[in-house]
């Protein structure tokens, strides 16, 4: 079976690192793949599954459009029809779809040869940006616009953010129509919330099936390191967070607040803050850039004593999975679907209540390696019976 994967980045990322984990085990079935991505650089071990959509250029430009004209997924148009001319050449037997938002592909493009293709079709739907006529998430900002027509969208300024005029009911409008009516299209959601959420939207007519995020256990598992020692807090409890890009919606500012109310036996240690982040943290926040070094992350991991995620609205966030299988309790806010991987091992509390989260932390306890499936060959072999039922 050839199998084709279209998402933003390659082996980077939680998305990224979904795609190259199920590449790997498709391929040690037998099976041949490929991912078409848009963005950044390929780690060596994954560069032979992947194929590049357009250049750094064309994802600029692409960038330029959606913040001038609300054009998000509307760019890269010549990019996408030469990838369409690949992908007839390639000929698989299966499109994978996952995030296809991002500044590189051009989604009428793409969807007019989905139509058309006869292929097996399977969108993993990773956030909410398909139902929408602008946003990824509206759980923060109480929106709910996107069930009957989005329009004078309250998210400006958050991804993908604009700076010219409101084009949210036409893309709602557009969107719709060209993301229906295709006959042989699956959706699968990581999380019961997402799903839920779908069938309130107008993709409620496809068949969805949730098969929940797994990793690579080979790798987050228990890891000696010297975190503590390189960061000079041996003698302190380690509170870890980790996100692509701290933002509002990821809780940074529940950090700051915590950093307030932890005395001197706390280390805060926060993963993926950027240059000009750092620079701000209070003094009891140690900062690191983000990190693509999956050992190092396992390290930390372990070295912490409680994993916080803190996020205001999230789909079914692998970094939980990631400390629960290094044997660190999670606690999370009960936002879209990370509360459904917190509730194995660690503690859910509920949105926004601060003083919650605090206790938790203070009265949390450490974990024995997660005992439950998790690992990404079982989400791995979910697919590969959906490929084949499809």
């Amino acid at each position: 079976m050839k199998v084709l994967m279209i998402n933003v980045v390659c082996g980077i990322r939680s998305t990224g690192r979904i795609c190259t984990d199920l590449a790997t085990a498709l391929e040690e079935q037998g099976h041949e793949v490929k991912i078409a991505y848009g963005r950044e650089n390929v780690p060596e071990q994954f560069q032979k599954y992947a194929v590049r959509i357009g250049t750094d250029l064309d994802v600029k430009l692409h960038g330029v459009k959606a913040r001038l004209l609300d054009g998000e997924g509307f760019g890269s148009k010549a990019a996408t029809i030469k990838f369409i001319k690949w992908v007839k050449e390639y000929d698989p037997d299966v499109i994978h779809l996952h995030n296809i938002h991002g500044y590189y592909i051009n989604v009428e493009i793409l969807f007019d040869y989905l139509k058309k293709c006869g292929k097996k079709i399977i969108w993993t739907l990773h956030d909410c940006w398909s139902f929408t006529g602008h946003c990824v998430y509206f759980d923060y900002v109480g929106c709910d616009k996107w069930r009957l027509g989005c329009e004078h969208c309250p998210q400006k300024d958050e991804y993908p953010a604009r700076i010219g005029p409101d084009m949210s009911k036409k893309n709602y409008i557009l969107k719709k129509k060209l993301f229906t009516g295709i006959s042989n299209m699956t959706l699968v959601t990581p999380s019961q919330w997402l799903a839920d959420l779908i069938s309130d939207s107008y993709m409620k007519k496809y068949p969805v099936r949730v098969i929940h995020n797994g990793i690579d256990t080979d790798i987050f598992k228990p890891s000696d390191g010297n975190v503590k020692e390189k960061y000079h807090c041996q003698n302190k409890k380690i509170v870890l967070g980790v996100a692509a890009v701290w933002d509002k919606r990821k809780g940074l500012a529940t950090f700051l607040r915590l950093s307030k109310r932890l005395d001197d036996s706390y280390q805060i240690i926060l993963v993926g803050l950027s240059k000009e982040q750092i620079k701000k943290m209070p003094r009891n926040i140690i900062g690191i850039e983000r990190t693509n070094n999956v050992y190092e992350l396992a390290e930390l991991y372990t070295a912490a004593d409680v994993f916080v995620n803190p996020t205001l609205e999230d789909n079914y966030p692998t970094t939980n999975l990631e400390a629960i299988a290094c044997g660190t309790p999670v606690i999370t806010y009960d936002t879209g679907g990370s509360g459904e991987s917190a509730r194995m091992y660690g503690v859910c509390v509920n949105k926004s209540n601060f003083k919650e989260l605090v206790n938790a932390v203070k009265n949390v306890k450490r974990i024995c390696r997660a005992k439950i499936d998790i690992d990404y060959k079982s989400a791995v072999q979910k697919y590969v019976e959906l490929y084949g039922k499809v």
